[in-house]
């Protein structure tokens, strides 16, 4: 926001909870206020009803590039694959609901059978220990799709490897280090006594399968059913959103685009830091 409003900037949300309309408290969305102010992109496109995959992200969060393309655009927090399905020549073979169900009933141990079968080096390129993956690996081949190996031949694959990006951009990040912990703690409680409860209770009826597993939906969604008291839920919460943070800081570290920035309590103190990398570092 601070960048934002210093230069004139668009906001563009790469959170893949933040699209939902209705999860306002448990994804941090901006404030009504701070919309007004500044634009926001990809915050409240699609109902929490609806399975929003990355794909359709990727088309819409381009648009808004391509929409701004005169102004500082800023591609805020969020999932590391969201951004760089943004950036970088990322391709999503379509989804199939059908054979992702007759796949599922296979087994993780079939699965990986019939994917070895038709792949039989899968495993030098894709984390077949992931059920996840090799169901989707599988799904795109029975639809006709290439292999992993297939794909990993590709030129995209090679610059994805490599981040290369298709538009030229900077990346920066911020880290707090060991005060994670307090700060997510002290975020958690925040939610709750702002009414994250009452929010997933309303919501609750309306969920598709994507919206359930966010981080403090999923949780609150496994108290209001009866599987966890409030205060193991809350603190279910805190340690998902601990195995969440180390997930998106691993993700980021690997990304040699992303320069990391000394960490400042004050955001103000952030924003200074920021912009002055930013022109240091623009051509």
């Amino acid at each position: 926001m601070e960048l934002a409003r210093a230069r004139a900037g668009v906001i563009v949300s790469a959170d893949s909870m933040q699209v939902y309309r209705g999860m306002d408290i448990g994804t941090a969305k901006a404030s009504v206020e701070d919309q007004a102010e500044v634009p926001h992109e990809m915050v409240d496109v699609a109902s929490p009803s609806v399975d929003y995959t990355v794909a359709h992200f990727q088309v819409e969060a381009r648009a808004c590039l391509t929409k701004h393309q005169d102004r500082l655009v800023i591609l805020a927090g969020g999932s590391g694959l969201h951004v760089r399905a943004v950036v970088d020549p990322m391709e999503f073979p379509p989804f199939d609901a059908a054979i992702r169900a007759e796949i599922e009933g296979l087994g993780e141990g079939r699965a990986l059978s019939e994917l070895r079968q038709a792949d039989p080096g899968v495993a030098d390129v894709l984390d077949v220990r992931n059920p996840r993956r090799v169901i989707r690996a599988l799904e795109i081949v029975r639809a006709g799709g290439p292999t992993p190996t297939q794909r990993s031949q590709q030129p995209e694959y090679q610059q994805l490897q490599d981040y290369v990006s298709l538009h030229p951009f900077l990346g920066f990040g911020f880290d707090p280090g060991d005060a994670l912990e307090v700060r997510v703690r002290a975020r958690v409680g925040m939610m709750m006594e702002s009414g994250l409860l009452d929010e997933v209770s309303g919501l609750a009826d309306e969920m598709g399968q994507s919206a359930r597993q966010a981080v403090g939906y999923k949780e609150l969604l496994a108290h209001l059913e009866g599987a966890a008291d409030l205060e193991t839920a809350q603190e279910n919460i805190v340690a998902a959103t601990l195995r969440l943070v180390k997930r998106q800081r691993t993700y980021f570290r690997r990304d040699p685009r992303v320069n990391w920035l000394p960490w400042n309590d004050d955001p103000k103190q952030r924003a200074s830091t920021l912009a002055t990398a930013i022109d240091s570092l623009s051509p």
